[in-house]
Protein backbone atom coordinates (compact mmCIF):
# COMPACT_ATOMS: atom_id res chain seq x y z
CA UNK A 1 0.00 0.00 0.00
CA UNK A 2 2.91 2.58 -1.66
CA UNK A 3 -0.24 5.85 -1.89
CA UNK A 4 -1.62 4.72 2.18
CA UNK A 5 1.76 4.83 3.71
CA UNK A 6 3.18 8.02 1.71
CA UNK A 7 -0.21 9.45 3.23
CA UNK A 8 0.32 8.12 6.97
CA UNK A 9 4.09 9.39 6.24
CA UNK A 10 3.02 13.25 5.46
CA UNK A 11 1.90 13.86 9.14
CA UNK A 12 5.20 13.56 10.26
CA UNK A 13 6.86 15.08 6.85
CA UNK A 14 4.63 18.57 7.78
CA UNK A 15 5.52 18.19 11.42
CA UNK A 16 9.67 17.76 10.95
CA UNK A 17 9.55 20.88 8.40
CA UNK A 18 7.03 22.77 11.12
CA UNK A 19 10.14 22.11 13.40
CA UNK A 20 13.16 22.95 11.34
CA UNK A 21 11.78 25.69 9.62
CA UNK A 22 10.49 27.38 12.27
CA UNK A 23 13.42 26.77 14.75
CA UNK A 24 15.83 28.05 11.35
CA UNK A 25 14.39 31.06 10.53
CA UNK A 26 14.15 32.06 14.15
CA UNK A 27 17.73 31.33 15.23
CA UNK A 28 19.29 33.14 11.63
CA UNK A 29 17.30 36.80 12.25
CA UNK A 30 18.34 36.44 16.06
CA UNK A 31 21.69 35.48 14.82
CA UNK A 32 21.54 38.41 12.26
CA UNK A 33 20.40 40.98 14.89
CA UNK A 34 23.11 40.09 17.28
CA UNK A 35 25.68 40.74 15.01
CA UNK A 36 24.37 43.96 14.37
CA UNK A 37 24.41 44.78 18.38
CA UNK A 38 28.10 43.13 18.35
CA UNK A 39 29.27 45.21 15.14
CA UNK A 40 28.29 48.73 17.28
CA UNK A 41 30.92 47.33 20.08
CA UNK A 42 31.34 45.73 23.31
CA UNK A 43 33.09 48.48 24.49
CA UNK A 44 30.62 50.63 24.01
CA UNK A 45 28.00 52.07 27.06
CA UNK A 46 24.92 53.96 26.85
CA UNK A 47 23.77 56.18 30.01
CA UNK A 48 20.34 58.42 30.04
CA UNK A 49 18.75 60.31 32.26
CA UNK A 50 15.44 59.55 32.72
CA UNK A 51 14.08 62.10 35.15
CA UNK A 52 13.40 65.67 33.69
CA UNK A 53 14.19 67.20 37.03
CA UNK A 54 18.18 66.44 36.86
CA UNK A 55 20.41 68.48 34.91
CA UNK A 56 23.72 67.70 34.07
CA UNK A 57 26.19 69.72 32.32
CA UNK A 58 28.45 68.87 29.57
CA UNK A 59 31.99 69.69 31.10
CA UNK A 60 31.33 67.56 34.12
CA UNK A 61 29.88 64.47 31.60
CA UNK A 62 32.97 65.12 29.47
CA UNK A 63 34.80 65.26 32.68
CA UNK A 64 34.45 61.49 32.77
CA UNK A 65 36.99 60.72 30.39
CA UNK A 66 40.09 59.22 30.99
CA UNK A 67 38.94 57.97 34.81
CA UNK A 68 39.98 54.83 35.30
CA UNK A 69 38.40 52.19 32.62
CA UNK A 70 36.77 55.30 30.69
CA UNK A 71 38.30 56.04 27.44
CA UNK A 72 36.07 58.57 25.96
CA UNK A 73 32.49 60.13 26.48
CA UNK A 74 30.12 61.82 24.24
CA UNK A 75 27.12 63.51 25.18
CA UNK A 76 24.50 63.87 22.55
CA UNK A 77 20.95 65.28 22.06
CA UNK A 78 18.94 63.87 20.04
CA UNK A 79 15.52 64.60 18.34
CA UNK A 80 12.93 63.77 15.54
CA UNK A 81 13.24 66.60 12.66
CA UNK A 82 11.73 67.03 9.38
CA UNK A 83 14.44 68.24 6.77
CA UNK A 84 14.01 69.09 3.43
CA UNK A 85 16.30 69.89 0.38
CA UNK A 86 14.76 71.68 -2.65
CA UNK A 87 11.52 69.44 -3.53
CA UNK A 88 12.35 66.46 -1.03
CA UNK A 89 11.88 66.01 2.39
CA UNK A 90 11.53 63.79 5.11
CA UNK A 91 11.59 62.48 8.82
CA UNK A 92 15.19 62.30 10.30
CA UNK A 93 17.06 61.58 13.51
CA UNK A 94 19.31 64.59 14.22
CA UNK A 95 21.95 63.82 16.72
CA UNK A 96 24.16 67.03 18.60
CA UNK A 97 27.48 65.56 18.70
CA UNK A 98 30.81 66.34 20.03
CA UNK A 99 34.44 65.52 18.10
CA UNK A 100 34.72 62.56 20.44
CA UNK A 101 31.21 60.96 19.00
CA UNK A 102 32.93 59.37 15.79
CA UNK A 103 35.29 57.61 17.63
CA UNK A 104 33.05 56.27 20.34
CA UNK A 105 30.55 54.99 17.96
CA UNK A 106 33.72 53.57 15.57
CA UNK A 107 32.39 55.64 12.67
CA UNK A 108 33.82 57.72 9.69
CA UNK A 109 33.02 59.76 6.91
CA UNK A 110 33.15 58.87 3.12
CA UNK A 111 33.61 62.35 1.97
CA UNK A 112 33.95 66.00 2.95
CA UNK A 113 34.83 66.25 6.95
CA UNK A 114 33.52 65.11 10.08
CA UNK A 115 32.25 68.00 12.84
CA UNK A 116 35.57 70.33 14.32
CA UNK A 117 36.16 72.15 17.03
CA UNK A 118 35.13 75.59 15.56
CA UNK A 119 31.96 73.83 14.85
CA UNK A 120 31.12 73.23 18.68
CA UNK A 121 33.00 76.95 19.39
CA UNK A 122 30.80 78.82 17.49
CA UNK A 123 27.41 76.66 17.11
CA UNK A 124 27.98 76.76 13.30
CA UNK A 125 25.14 75.51 11.26
CA UNK A 126 26.91 72.66 9.48
CA UNK A 127 25.60 68.67 9.30
CA UNK A 128 27.22 65.60 8.54
CA UNK A 129 24.53 62.98 6.55
CA UNK A 130 24.66 59.48 6.82
CA UNK A 131 24.44 57.46 3.30
CA UNK A 132 20.29 57.21 3.60
CA UNK A 133 19.20 60.58 4.35
CA UNK A 134 22.22 62.09 1.64
CA UNK A 135 20.24 59.74 -1.18
CA UNK A 136 17.32 60.46 0.22
CA UNK A 137 17.41 64.16 0.42
CA UNK A 138 19.85 64.86 -2.91
CA UNK A 139 19.50 61.69 -4.75
CA UNK A 140 23.03 61.13 -4.48
CA UNK A 141 25.56 60.42 -1.65
CA UNK A 142 27.59 63.56 -3.38
CA UNK A 143 25.97 65.74 -1.18
CA UNK A 144 29.30 67.82 0.43
CA UNK A 145 28.81 71.40 -0.10
CA UNK A 146 24.32 71.37 -0.39
CA UNK A 147 22.19 72.80 2.29
CA UNK A 148 19.62 71.17 4.36
CA UNK A 149 16.78 73.01 6.11
CA UNK A 150 16.37 71.16 9.42
CA UNK A 151 13.08 72.98 11.51
CA UNK A 152 13.12 76.56 9.72
CA UNK A 153 17.42 76.39 10.47
CA UNK A 154 19.83 75.78 6.87
CA UNK A 155 22.72 73.73 7.35
CA UNK A 156 25.80 73.52 5.23
CA UNK A 157 26.57 69.75 4.00
CA UNK A 158 30.60 69.60 5.43
CA UNK A 159 30.41 65.28 4.92
CA UNK A 160 28.47 61.90 4.22
CA UNK A 161 29.32 58.63 6.63
CA UNK A 162 30.18 55.93 5.61
CA UNK A 163 27.52 53.73 5.00
CA UNK A 164 26.86 51.48 8.42
CA UNK A 165 23.30 49.13 8.11
CA UNK A 166 20.90 49.05 10.13
CA UNK A 167 21.43 47.87 13.97
CA UNK A 168 18.97 47.86 16.64
CA UNK A 169 20.42 51.01 18.31
CA UNK A 170 19.16 52.52 15.27
CA UNK A 171 20.94 52.88 11.56
CA UNK A 172 23.77 55.98 10.86
CA UNK A 173 23.15 55.65 7.86
CA UNK A 174 19.08 57.73 8.03
CA UNK A 175 20.62 59.99 10.94
CA UNK A 176 21.89 63.85 10.73
CA UNK A 177 24.63 64.57 12.92
CA UNK A 178 25.01 68.48 13.82
CA UNK A 179 27.17 70.33 16.36
CA UNK A 180 26.11 69.61 20.30
CA UNK A 181 26.10 73.40 20.38
CA UNK A 182 23.94 74.49 17.69
CA UNK A 183 21.36 71.25 19.03
CA UNK A 184 21.46 73.39 22.16
CA UNK A 185 20.10 76.94 20.80
CA UNK A 186 17.62 75.00 17.89
CA UNK A 187 15.83 72.86 21.07
CA UNK A 188 16.66 75.01 24.31
CA UNK A 189 18.32 71.85 26.02
CA UNK A 190 20.89 73.42 28.40
CA UNK A 191 21.57 69.86 30.15
CA UNK A 192 22.55 66.64 28.99
CA UNK A 193 20.09 63.94 28.85
CA UNK A 194 22.06 61.51 27.48
CA UNK A 195 25.72 60.28 26.24
CA UNK A 196 27.80 57.16 25.20
CA UNK A 197 31.13 55.85 26.76
CA UNK A 198 33.57 53.94 25.08
CA UNK A 199 35.81 51.68 27.80
CA UNK A 200 39.49 51.20 27.43
CA UNK A 201 38.91 47.46 26.92
CA UNK A 202 36.35 44.74 26.79
CA UNK A 203 37.22 43.67 30.26
CA UNK A 204 37.26 47.02 31.56
CA UNK A 205 33.75 47.60 30.45
CA UNK A 206 32.47 46.75 33.98
CA UNK A 207 34.44 49.24 35.47
CA UNK A 208 33.43 51.68 33.56
CA UNK A 209 29.82 50.99 34.20
CA UNK A 210 30.39 51.09 37.65
CA UNK A 211 32.07 54.76 37.56
CA UNK A 212 29.40 55.80 34.98
CA UNK A 213 26.60 54.59 37.98
CA UNK A 214 28.41 55.88 40.93
CA UNK A 215 28.58 59.51 38.67
CA UNK A 216 24.83 59.68 38.16
CA UNK A 217 24.20 57.99 41.86
CA UNK A 218 25.97 61.02 42.56
CA UNK A 219 24.31 63.46 40.58
CA UNK A 220 20.79 62.51 40.83
CA UNK A 221 20.18 61.11 44.10
CA UNK A 222 18.36 58.44 42.66
CA UNK A 223 18.68 55.20 41.04
CA UNK A 224 15.40 55.57 39.17
CA UNK A 225 16.21 58.43 37.60
CA UNK A 226 18.68 56.91 34.95
CA UNK A 227 19.75 53.94 32.98
CA UNK A 228 23.10 52.98 32.18
CA UNK A 229 23.62 49.74 29.80
CA UNK A 230 26.31 48.06 27.24
CA UNK A 231 26.09 45.95 24.14
CA UNK A 232 26.97 42.59 26.33
CA UNK A 233 23.59 43.00 28.30
CA UNK A 234 21.35 43.53 25.05
CA UNK A 235 23.26 40.15 23.75
CA UNK A 236 22.40 38.55 27.21
CA UNK A 237 19.13 39.12 26.72
CA UNK A 238 18.49 38.54 22.89
CA UNK A 239 19.99 34.53 23.74
CA UNK A 240 17.20 34.50 26.07
CA UNK A 241 14.48 35.64 24.05
CA UNK A 242 16.05 33.37 21.11
CA UNK A 243 16.02 30.13 23.52
CA UNK A 244 12.63 31.19 24.39
CA UNK A 245 11.05 31.37 21.44
CA UNK A 246 13.27 28.82 19.53
CA UNK A 247 11.47 26.29 22.32
CA UNK A 248 8.30 27.76 22.16
CA UNK A 249 7.82 27.44 18.10
CA UNK A 250 9.59 24.15 18.41
CA UNK A 251 7.53 22.51 21.08
CA UNK A 252 4.17 23.83 18.97
CA UNK A 253 5.91 22.49 15.81
CA UNK A 254 5.96 19.11 18.11
CA UNK A 255 2.69 18.76 18.20
CA UNK A 256 2.36 18.04 14.52
CA UNK A 257 4.67 15.22 15.35
CA UNK A 258 2.76 13.56 17.70
CA UNK A 259 -0.12 14.01 15.29
CA UNK A 260 1.57 12.37 12.69
CA UNK A 261 1.94 9.06 15.40
CA UNK A 262 -1.48 9.19 15.54
CA UNK A 263 -1.37 8.50 12.20
CA UNK A 264 1.06 5.69 12.36
CA UNK A 265 -0.81 4.44 15.27
CA UNK A 266 -4.08 4.01 13.17
CA UNK A 267 -2.54 2.62 10.37
CA UNK A 268 -0.58 0.21 11.90
CA UNK A 269 -4.05 -1.15 13.83
CA UNK A 270 -5.38 -1.12 10.43
CA UNK A 271 -2.38 -3.22 9.16
CA UNK A 272 -2.66 -5.74 12.40
CA UNK A 273 -6.59 -6.13 11.11
CA UNK A 274 -5.75 -7.14 7.68
CA UNK A 275 -3.07 -9.51 8.04
CA UNK A 276 -4.62 -11.62 10.83
CA UNK A 277 -3.95 -14.53 8.90
CA UNK A 278 -0.20 -13.96 7.97
CA UNK A 279 -0.01 -13.60 11.83
CA UNK A 280 -1.47 -16.72 12.31
CA UNK A 281 0.74 -18.86 9.80
CA UNK A 282 3.90 -17.41 11.19
CA UNK A 283 3.08 -18.22 14.32
CA UNK A 284 1.82 -21.48 13.01
CA UNK A 285 5.40 -22.23 11.43
CA UNK A 286 6.99 -21.29 14.83
CA UNK A 287 7.42 -17.23 14.97
CA UNK A 288 7.42 -16.46 19.04
CA UNK A 289 5.47 -13.47 19.87
CA UNK A 290 8.65 -11.18 20.20
CA UNK A 291 9.37 -11.85 16.37
CA UNK A 292 5.83 -10.90 15.17
CA UNK A 293 6.07 -7.89 18.06
CA UNK A 294 9.48 -6.69 16.15
CA UNK A 295 7.52 -6.98 12.97
CA UNK A 296 4.91 -4.62 13.49
CA UNK A 297 7.57 -2.68 16.03
CA UNK A 298 10.06 -2.00 12.55
CA UNK A 299 7.73 -1.65 10.26
CA UNK A 300 6.18 1.64 12.52
CA UNK A 301 9.96 3.20 12.75
CA UNK A 302 10.53 2.66 9.17
CA UNK A 303 7.63 4.58 8.27
CA UNK A 304 8.20 7.26 11.10
CA UNK A 305 12.21 7.55 10.26
CA UNK A 306 11.61 7.57 6.15
CA UNK A 307 8.96 10.29 6.91
CA UNK A 308 11.29 12.39 8.90
CA UNK A 309 14.27 11.92 6.84
CA UNK A 310 12.18 13.26 3.64
CA UNK A 311 11.01 15.46 6.20
CA UNK A 312 14.36 17.14 6.64
CA UNK A 313 15.33 16.86 2.77
CA UNK A 314 12.21 19.24 2.43
CA UNK A 315 13.22 21.32 4.74
CA UNK A 316 16.71 22.08 3.56
CA UNK A 317 15.21 22.80 -0.07
CA UNK A 318 12.12 24.89 1.84
CA UNK A 319 14.91 26.98 3.45
CA UNK A 320 16.66 27.51 0.66
CA UNK A 321 14.26 28.85 -1.29
CA UNK A 322 13.21 31.44 1.41
CA UNK A 323 16.88 32.52 1.49
CA UNK A 324 16.52 33.19 -2.21
CA UNK A 325 13.04 34.87 -1.45
CA UNK A 326 14.57 37.37 0.87
CA UNK A 327 17.87 37.63 -0.75
CA UNK A 328 20.16 36.68 2.14
CA UNK A 329 21.54 33.12 3.42
CA UNK A 330 19.71 31.25 5.69
CA UNK A 331 21.49 28.30 7.10
CA UNK A 332 19.58 24.98 7.96
CA UNK A 333 19.81 24.33 11.79
CA UNK A 334 20.76 20.51 11.68
CA UNK A 335 21.17 20.17 15.39
CA UNK A 336 17.33 20.66 15.08
CA UNK A 337 16.47 18.30 12.56
CA UNK A 338 18.49 15.48 13.42
CA UNK A 339 16.88 15.76 16.56
CA UNK A 340 13.86 15.66 14.57
CA UNK A 341 14.71 12.95 13.12
CA UNK A 342 15.33 10.99 16.02
CA UNK A 343 12.15 11.90 17.80
CA UNK A 344 10.50 10.63 14.77
CA UNK A 345 11.51 7.22 15.59
CA UNK A 346 10.69 7.49 19.25
CA UNK A 347 7.48 8.15 17.78
CA UNK A 348 7.40 5.18 16.09
CA UNK A 349 8.22 3.27 18.75
CA UNK A 350 5.39 4.67 20.99
CA UNK A 351 2.84 4.67 18.94
CA UNK A 352 3.52 1.41 16.65
CA UNK A 353 3.99 -0.19 20.48
CA UNK A 354 -0.30 -0.79 20.75
CA UNK A 355 -0.50 -2.36 17.22
CA UNK A 356 2.54 -4.23 17.42
CA UNK A 357 1.63 -5.78 20.92
CA UNK A 358 -1.67 -6.23 19.58
CA UNK A 359 -0.56 -8.05 17.19
CA UNK A 360 1.74 -10.52 18.76
CA UNK A 361 -1.00 -11.50 22.16
CA UNK A 362 -2.83 -12.96 18.48
CA UNK A 363 -3.32 -16.91 18.95
CA UNK A 364 -2.77 -19.04 16.33
CA UNK A 365 -5.70 -21.02 15.92
CA UNK A 366 -8.00 -17.96 16.26
CA UNK A 367 -6.08 -16.16 13.60
CA UNK A 368 -6.23 -19.17 11.55
CA UNK A 369 -9.91 -19.36 11.38
CA UNK A 370 -9.73 -16.07 9.54
CA UNK A 371 -8.34 -18.36 6.22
Amino acid sequence: HKMRSFLTMLGIIIGVMAVVILVSITQNATAGINDSISSMGSQLITATVTSGDVSLSRESVESLAGSGAIQKVAPVISENETASHKDESGSFTVVGVTLDYFSVQGIAVQSGRTIAESDLDSATRVAVLGTEAAYDLFGTWDAVGGTVTLGERNYKVVGVLEEQGASLAGSEDSKILIPYTAAQRATGQKGVSAFHVKATSEEAVSRAMNTVENYLLQATRNEDAYSVSNQSQVLDAMDEVDNTMSLLLGGIAAISLLVGGIGIMNIMLVAVSERTKEVGIRKAVGAKRRHILAQFLCEACILSLVGGLLGLLASAGAVAMYGLAIGGSVALDWSTGIAAVLFCAVIGVAFGGYPAAKASRLRPIEALHTL
